[in-house]
């Protein structure tokens, strides 16, 4: 045995406190000679635990715009354990007179459409302006892993780092209601943190656009020229719930295809319902490349704003979000109700077979799992 004064062989020289292992002196008297006169332990991290914050601490933090406090409050609010939950579920009550006071757009577009490209452009461009931009990225979690990409931070680099942006990848864990819930409430923490344009982007097509329009007050479907008819069945369905459509990659050889989508879009756009009472929803292009367009963009949405503000539209709706949201957590938490009902459990299984083997009508089946639900 080394005596203690040396260090073995693998720890670095002059090693200090930082260093994971120490050599410290050994205890005397060991039995059978297995403590000698040296040992070597593994500390633990120096790095101190994060103290808790109270709610209190939350809300002064969220309200002075603390990017740390920001960023550990919407962890709080997307927490799914009890007593996160009810904590987060304070701090928003004490945050909610701060609120509201922000434009929310909702961002989606086809595959390939370059929307992170565009979210980049246009949230540099409000910065610039001397707006607070906060992107929220809608990014349903796999069904498989319960995992989520969330690589929107490295997609936008550059709006990343300007401290007028703060972006947050929302994991939905699996189900639009994760969705809903998490990314209202973080919406409401980032207006109550001071910023004045909340960009909401949702990847894909899907279901999740008709959830990302029930949160937000105007709705950007991004589209790109030359997609091909394998798109135009994804497009009739979202383009009825756009305030605006906009052909990206506008610039260079693909303008003039760009220009000719924008006015095919326009023609289309003239037999459909808006999207918003009293406001047309039109086409336009722009280029997330070079800039171009970006600021006529932004202009279209005030233009909606003030108009819908002054007709009364944006209130109601507003109103109306907030209580679908109440009654789509109603729905949510009855259906894991019944799911997870014992009862329900016991006779599932034996319902579904007869169902499916064609001894028992639907109707009567779902009868008897929600008398079985109800304790009749």
């Amino acid at each position: 045995m080394k005596n203690s004064s040396q260090k073995p062989d693998w720890v670095p020289e002059n090693a200090g406190r930082e260093f994971t292992t120490s050599v410290m002196a050994g205890v005397d008297g060991g039995h059978d000679g297995i403590l000698g006169q040296a040992s070597v332990v593994v500390s633990r991290p120096l790095t101190p635990r994060r103290r808790r914050l109270t709610v209190d601490e939350y809300v002064a933090g969220v309200l002075a715009g603390d990017r740390n406090v920001l960023g550990q409050a919407i962890t709080l609010v997307e927490s799914n354990a009890q007593a996160h939950f009810d904590m987060g579920q304070e701090v928003l009550r004490q945050l909610l007179p701060h609120t509201g006071n922000s434009i929310r757009v909702g961002i989606t577009g086809v595959p390939g459409a370059g929307k992170s490209t565009f979210i980049e452009a246009l949230g540099l461009h409000l910065c610039q302006q001397g707006h607070k931009v906060a992107v929220l990225a809608v990014d349903p979690s796999s069904t498989v892993t319960r995992g989520s990409i969330l690589g929107d931070k490295t997609r936008m680099e550059l709006l990343s780092r300007d401290l007028r942006a703060f972006i947050r990848p929302s994991p939905s864990s699996g189900t639009l209601g994760g969705v809903t819930r998490k990314s209202r409430e973080t919406i409401l923490v980032c207006e109550a943190a001071g910023f004045d344009v909340i960009l909401v982007e949702t990847v894909g097509v899907g279901q999740s656009e008709t959830t990302v329009r029930s949160m937000v007050d105007f709705f950007l479907l991004l589209m790109i020229a030359g997609a091909g008819d394998e798109l135009q069945g994804i497009k009739k369905g979202i383009m009825e719930l756009a305030d605006a459509l906009l052909v990206n990659k506008a610039d260079g050889d693909n303008k003039i295809r760009a220009n000719a989508a924008r006015a095919d879009y326009n023609r289309a756009l003239h037999y459909l319902a808006p999207a918003t009472k009293g406001w047309r929803t039109k086409a336009y292009t722009c280029s997330a490349l070079n800039g171009e367009g970006i600021d006529a963009i932004w202009n279209v949405i005030g233009d909606f704003r003030q108009h819908v503000t002054t007709s009364g539209v944006f209130e109601k709706r507003r109103q109306r979000q907030t209580l679908d949201w109440v009654y789509s957590m109603v729905e949510e938490h009855l259906r894991a109700s019944f799911f997870n009902h014992a009862g329900v459990g016991s006779i599932r299984a034996d319902v579904e077979y007869a169902v499916i083997e064609g001894h028992l009508p639907p109707t009567v089946a779902a009868q008897q799992l929600i008398h079985k639900y109800e304790g009749h």
